[in-house]
């Protein structure tokens, strides 16, 4: 059930009016009862896999806990307990890891083998379940947590199948932690117009981004990316700068749905973007593009392998050979690059996602390790790395480097994203700009007007915010005329300049 659909509207109307009309002890079983009803509109069988995912995490997590609290104090006791939740840990760990493993991954490294040895193995590739990366790492994540004491294990089956099927979320996140979210899934709610109406505002904003500009923006995308070898120079730019446009409306205007739709129950779920195209650098442009998973990645893949005995090793080992400054960065480099390589293979089984992970593992990388050359250089060139002007060239080298990873991130393959590198710098012609080029890739001139308006609209949204504002507050405060003529002209521009058609095929972060 697409969020971008007459149906999803249909049935969060019938689950948020159904939540505030039934006794309030029973708001949790009936978010339960949706949720479970939404993942079952993609088909009867993917649940068997949530179900899996939920019962074996949860039977582990109440195994840690009873082990946790378990008699002994002796070495030996201590050592037994220990070695035990440890295998409690890693073995739901593989089982769940594993499934996703098999079925995302196992396609791409049937067809490795088959390349390098020249056999002949087969595998029918499946259909990835609804939202199985999201639910499988927000559940792994609570699982951690139980086992390092950050959060008690929750006791009831049916609860904490909720936490990991909450509906809103299990399209495309934002992932979850137990700690900031299970309370508010289990307490009761009272009706609050205010609080229906900026969730229905955060809905109709995310709404306005995937169709006015992401879908529009994805025809121009789509054209150039999938033949990727008629198209060069300022062609391939403005492909890959629509591809911009339309990842970040796309994803961060699903986000939108999804965090206004949890706001229609009371339930305040975690910010995933923060104006990432205002970034300084790729380090901060990773802390505010799918903040979700990037935190889950710092907390559970970053610091165990920071603080793990390899990596202290390594790290005496780098002082030894390149001195204390160095050798101190190196560990935290190497770090660095191993959680972008997951990131990456997070995002498909393909080479070009590994070098799209490996791409900006290595830009942090090498951030962090001549940073202390670029302090010099600040000082020689009597530079002011905190002015206005230096932020501003900062932002714009940033979206540079992030423009040239979407290569590797939407093309066909990795050769393809080499390809249409270099077709970007060969034949390279400004007049592609005037001269009809841009009008035979599926948009008109009122297209690109009405994308140049909304990106516009969007970049005076994004300024307001980073200045604090907080919008949909300062426009309940003005008169109720004004106020309603803002929602009115943002609700009625759908239809008049949404892309509506290409609206149908869903949003991109939900394959993954």
């Amino acid at each position: 059930m697409s969020l971008v659909s007459a149906e999803f509207l249909i049935f969060i109307l019938i689950s948020a009016g159904g939540y505030y009309l039934i006794p309030k002890r029973g708001q949790w079983i009936w978010l339960l009862a949706f949720s479970y009803l939404y993942y079952l509109s993609s088909g009867v069988g993917v649940v068997f896999f949530l179900l899996s995912g939920t019962l074996t995490t949860y039977v582990a997590g109440c195994s840690l806990e009873m082990l946790e609290r378990s008699v002994g104090d002796t070495e030996i006791e201590k050592g037994t307990k220990k070695r035990k939740k440890k295998r409690v840990l890693i073995l739901t760990l593989v089982f769940n890891f594993g499934i996703l493993g098999i079925l995302k991954y196992a396609g791409f490294f049937v067809e490795n083998i088959n390349l390098i040895f020249h056999t002949g193995f087969s595998f029918q590739t499946v259909l990835l379940p609804l939202g199985i990366s999201f639910y499988t790492f927000q559940s792994m994540g609570y699982l951690l947590d139980v086992y390092w004491g950050k959060c008690k294990a929750e006791k009831n089956v049916f609860r904490f199948a909720l936490f990991v099927s909450f509906f809103p979320q299990l399209l495309q996140g934002p992932i979850g932690r137990y700690d900031r979210l299970a309370e508010q899934l289990y307490r009761t709610h009272s009706f609050s117009m205010e609080r229906i109406g900026f969730g229905a505002q955060r809905i109709l904003w995310g709404y306005f981004k995937k169709l006015v500009l992401a879908d529009r923006a994805g025809v121009v995308v789509n054209q150039v990316f999938q033949n990727y070898t008629d198209y060069m120079g300022i062609t391939v730019m403005v492909a890959v700068l629509c591809y911009s446009i339309q990842l970040y409306a796309d994803f961060s205007g699903g986000i939108d749905v999804v965090l206004g739709t949890a706001e229609l129950f009371g339930i305040t779920l975690d910010e995933n973007f923060k104006r990432p195209f205002f970034a300084v650098s790729i380090t901060d442009f990773w802390h505010r593009w799918h903040i979700t998973l990037g935190t889950w990645m710092k907390d559970y893949v970053f610091y165990p392998l920071s603080l793990s005995k390899g990596m202290s090793r390594f790290g005496k080992w780098s002082k030894k050979r390149f001195g204390k400054k160095t050798g101190r960065v190196l560990p935290i480099c190497a770090a660095n690059i191993v959680v972008f390589i997951v990131v990456g293979i997070w995002h498909g089984a393909a080479w070009k996602y590994i070098v799209y992970g490996l791409y900006n593992g290595v830009l942090i990388a090498l951030a962090s390790l001549f940073a202390p050359v670029f302090r010099k250089g600040f000082e020689w060139t009597h530079i002011d790395p905190k002015s206005f002007g230096w932020k501003i060239v900062r932002i714009i080298r940033t979206f540079f480097l992030v423009n040239i990873s979407w290569y590797f991130d939407m093309a066909l393959s990795l050769s393809a994203a080499v390809t249409m590198i270099k077709n970007t710098v060969l034949g390279f012609r400004i007049s592609a700009l005037y001269d009809g080029t841009l009008l035979q890739l599926g948009l008109d001139r009122l297209d690109y007007i009405q994308l140049l308006i909304g990106v516009a609209v969007l970049f005076a949204v994004g300024i307001l915010q980073e200045k604090g504002i907080r919008i949909r507050e300062r426009i309940s405060s003005y008169p109720l005329l004004i106020r309603w003529g803002i929602w009115m002209i943002l609700l009625f521009s759908l239809p008049f300049f949404g892309y509506i058609t290409a609206g149908k095929g869903g949003f991109i972060y939900a394959q993954f």
